[in-house]
């Protein structure tokens, strides 16, 4: 039996110079084949794949353990020098980028100073002809951590007469509790801002010389924080209100061993953070309308419901039920009892009817987008007027294809070199739009993405591309906009670092304390302003 090295090698050997031969008949039976082979291959990959899986699952089962994940020295080495493992397109667009762009001279700061001290030179050194010349300015940093602990001696007074004590306040900002704000602020900062665990935190405070305890610690990071709460609610307002566009993305993090989602909305002013069970139409609706959502169960639901594929039985039922006033969801949700009354039954359906519902009030309401950038995934469908996507992840189905033979990774190679290219005169074209570059654009659009390259799996993909012209291409009629979403990413990433550093949140307080936090720390980066 040939080993699959021996197999690539043969099929790249038969297509070695293949559009050079003769008969075009057997061309075509040669290009047939190698797709075969290619199909073969990538569901053999799978089938490996998937074999690992249960093996792995098998052996759990038996109290052992499943195959240890070792990733590679080099980024994208898969075994076979195709490089698939990394998806990332940098590489393949920063090659035809202005190169690097990094500043290599100093930063210039204004560093505040403290104490000034002059130090004298000992004449006796100098020669008989110096002179004085002035000074020589150095500044040095230094930093100072001091404890103030201070000891109030509140005046106590007794009214035999009331028989009632008097007792002079304490400044307000140390009420309620044994450390001042100082101590509190630090805490925060570490945590929130610098990633330090709550035992690094600890210990860094008792070599300082406060005596703390871990509990101390983790009800300062998340109880008395209402204030932060409605900052969050007042940067999430003022940063859609400036921008022009808002974009969107989610990413996976833990409640108290539950599996959650992290939502990030964001644009050029902020970058909120809102972590909920579902990541489904229905959630982003809630978080959008910022958890106001309620439901129209009116004509333009109905029409929703029609759109979204509800069978015409139960349109027909709804159709007597339609109204104008909006619903809360425990309205809405009575009614679903009224028209499903088993809760284990129609999931489908009762997902399309509160979707269509949900959406028919929030497109008519001041939390309404306009313009949203987002990646391809279903949910994000009707959210936005203008609804654009991303050509960074566009690009990343194409590196995801793992061609077998030599030709046809040459083949991928030249598309993605041109899909680049397309990617690059978008970018120059956002610098100074026309409307005769962009129709040349559209056409240019039109004939890369009608390209047949031979290559089975590569032309399904190009079609794909192709249907999505439209979203892809909105940038035309609105310069704008981004063509990638690369800012939420960047905003998913760090609560990936927060997953990494915590692991977890435990309670609904410690939830929505990360993600007030984590909003004005984003946020506070972004503006480029102290947190």
């Amino acid at each position: 039996m040939m080993k699959r090295q021996e197999i690539k090698q043969v099929l790249d050997e038969l297509t070695k110079d293949i559009d050079s031969l003769a008969d075009k008949k057997a061309v075509t039976i040669i290009k047939v084949l190698v797709n075969l082979v290619e199909m073969l291959a990538e569901e053999n990959a799978l089938l490996r794949e998937e074999n690992q899986v249960l093996r792995d699952e098998i052996n759990r089962l038996k109290g052992e353990q499943g195959k240890p994940n070792i990733r590679g020295q080099s980024k994208g080495s898969n075994g076979d020098n195709t490089g698939n493992s990394n998806h990332s397109s940098e590489g393949d667009r920063n090659k035809r980028g202005k190169g690097n762009n990094k500043n290599t001279g100093k930063d210039k700061k204004n560093v505040r100073i403290d104490r000034r001290v002059t130090i004298a030179l000992d004449k006796a050194t100098l020669p008989d002809d110096a002179k004085f010349k002035g000074f020589e300015i150095r500044i040095i940093q230094d930093l100072k951590i001091i404890t103030d602990n201070v000891e109030f001696k509140l005046e106590t007074y007794y009214s035999p007469s009331l028989k009632k004590t008097f007792i002079a306040p304490i400044p307000g900002e140390y009420k309620g509790s044994e450390f001042g704000p100082g101590v509190k602020a630090l805490v925060i900062t570490l945590y929130r801002d610098a990633g330090m665990t709550e035992s690094a935190i600890e210990r860094f405070l008792k070599t300082c010389g406060i005596q703390i305890s871990h509990g101390k610690i983790a009800s300062m990071l998340t109880e008395g924080n209402d204030i932060f709460h409605q900052e969050k609610e007042d940067i999430v307002d003022a940063g859609s209100n400036a921008g022009l566009y808002q974009q969107m993305d989610d990413t996976g993090s833990r409640v108290n061993g539950k599996n959650h989602y992290t939502h990030v909305l964001c644009n050029d002013f902020f970058t909120a953070y809102f972590t909920r069970r579902k990541k489904d139409r229905l959630t982003l609706l809630e978080l959008l309308c910022r958890d106001q959502l309620k439901f129209m169960f009116n004509q333009e639901a109905y029409e929703l419901m029609d759109e979204f594929g509800l069978a015409k039985k139960w349109l027909d039922q709804i159709k007597p039920m339609l109204h104008a006033q909006p619903l809360t969801r425990e309205s809405i949700d009575s009614l679903m009892g009224t028209l499903f009354p088993n809760p284990k039954k129609h999931s489908t359906n009762r997902r399309i009817i509160l979707e269509s519902a949900a959406l028919a009030y929030y497109q008519h309401s001041k939390y309404f987008i306009h313009y949203l950038m987002t990646d391809d995934a279903p949910q994000f469908n009707k959210l936005a007027l203008h609804h654009a996507l991303c050509w960074i992840h566009e690009g990343r189905h194409y590196k995801k294809l793992t061609p077998f033979s030599d030709m046809n990774q040459n083949i991928l190679a030249v598309f993605l070199e041109q899909l680049w290219d397309f990617y690059h005169a978008l970018l120059t074209y956002k610098t100074a739009p026309s409307q005769s570059m962009a129709q040349q654009l559209s056409m240019q659009f039109d004939t890369l993405f009608a390209t047949t390259t031979g290559y089975d799996v590569l032309d399904q993909r190009i079609a794909k591309t192709r249907a999505k012209k439209q979203a892809l291409l909105l940038v035309l009629d609105h310069p704008f906009l981004p063509l990638h979403n690369n800012a939420s990413e960047l905003g998913t990433r760090f609560q990936a670092r927060i997953r990494d550093i915590n692991l977890q949140t435990v309670s609904q307080n410690g939830t929505k304390s990360k993600d007030t936090f984590a909003t004005i720390v984003q946020t506070a980066r972004k503006l480029k302003v102290n947190v």
